[in-house]
């Protein structure tokens, strides 16, 4: 939104963008190297394929963009702008949960068009960040985006983020996957829904307030992620560090906002928990010892492995535990149903136990 930037913890710096020198490089012409018969060869000079080769790019950017910026469109709900990507024809748009805070109306304008659509609340998901809501009233003509397959999503692709920076609407920025599988946890502050999200794609794509909720797309025009965050450096006073965004990946936009689309709520999260309400507990030098629990949900996960309130959780598997955020991003990569350990202290005893994890 473009009341508050989304926060992470600063991940390291990444090098500057080569990818389009690299690739007019490797498509330019026939070198005029003579042939293995002796005869020599036509050829374009190199400066020849260069330029072809970076008007192909360039068409290729401009067709996806006609393709899929008609699906992105700007909400704004209550003094706020973000984001949204046209899910179906039927009016639903799915978009942040940030986006739309605790708002249930809205005014959502499409690419290229002055005219605000009024739409409403269909359910917002805070723990993985996503939320649908549907057009009163939806145009003719009202276009879906093409979500792809985010197992194909590969470091190094070349993608769009499309979507409304600081009001801007339909806006376009670029850069590359620059790496895949994150677990990003955003602040809760300002905003933020706290959410600890696993497999999010890296991306080097322009990511500012206002671009959550809207697309990051690949060159065949399939929206392969969500924007969702930008990073922070704390080296820069909290500042966003420069090239450094994160996207929801499809596949979870897609099983989230379907199961909102089908029965207006999320009914198979897919998102492990320990069935706990915890906090960081702290050392007389203010440094994180682990999570103390708080307490226990009848019937969950650390009920049934005999956790008890008072308990400082300190491990989850091979993963230590220092805080709740590093507690969520030790979930986060795990399923419903999956077994693991648990280390905690009690009383000053160390002690592990075997849990199987239950559904958040």
């Amino acid at each position: 939104m473009v009341s508050s930037a989304a926060r992470t913890r600063a991940l390291r710096r990444i090098g500057p963008l080569a990818g389009l020198v690299l690739c007019a490089a490797l498509l330019s012409g026939c070198d005029g190297s003579a042939s293995p018969g002796g005869a020599a060869r036509t050829s374009r000079s190199p400066g020849a394929g260069q330029a072809e080769a970076a008007d192909g790019l360039q068409a290729q950017y401009q067709r996806v963009i006609r393709d899929v910026l008609p699906s992105v469109v700007q909400i704004q709900s209550g003094q706020d702008l973000g984001s949204g990507v046209v899910y179906d024809d039927k009016g639903h748009i799915v978009t942040n949960a940030h986006v739309v805070g605790n708002e249930r109306t809205f005014k959502v304008t499409t690419a290229n068009s002055e005219q605000a659509f009024t739409a409403s609340l269909v359910a917002s998901y805070p723990p993985q960040d996503l939320a649908v809501i549907k057009l009163d009233h939806p145009p003719d003509g009202l276009r879906a985006a093409s979500f792809g397959d985010a197992d194909k999503v590969e470091v190094g692709q070349i993608v769009l983020a499309m979507g409304s920076p600081l009001g801007l609407s339909s806006s376009v920025t670029q850069g590359i996957v620059s790496a895949t599988g994150r677990t990003v946890s955003e602040g809760s502050t300002g905003g933020g829904t706290g959410a600890t999200i696993a497999d999010m794609v890296q991306t080097s794509a322009a990511i500012n307030p206002g671009n959550s909720g809207g697309a990051l797309v690949n060159l065949d025009g399939k929206v392969i992620g969500i924007p969702t965050l930008a990073a922070t450096d704390p080296q820069l006073g909290g500042s966003a560090a420069p090239g450094i965004g994160f996207a929801i990946p499809a596949s979870t936009v897609k099983t989230i906002a379907g199961q909102i689309v089908r029965y207006g709520r999320v009914v198979d999260s897919g998102r492990a928990a320990l069935g706990i309400t915890g906090r960081t507990v702290v050392d007389a030098e203010n440094r994180p010892l682990g999570v103390a629990v708080v307490e226990v949900h009848p019937g969950g996960a650390a009920d049934r492995a005999g956790i008890q309130p008072g308990d400082v959780i300190t491990r989850v598997g091979d993963t230590e535990v220092t805080t709740i955020t590093s507690l969520s991003e030790a979930l986060a990569g795990d399923r419903p149903g999956q077994r693991t350990t648990v280390t905690y202290t009690r009383d000053g005893e160390q002690r592990t136990v075997n849990v199987t994890l239950g559904e958040q």
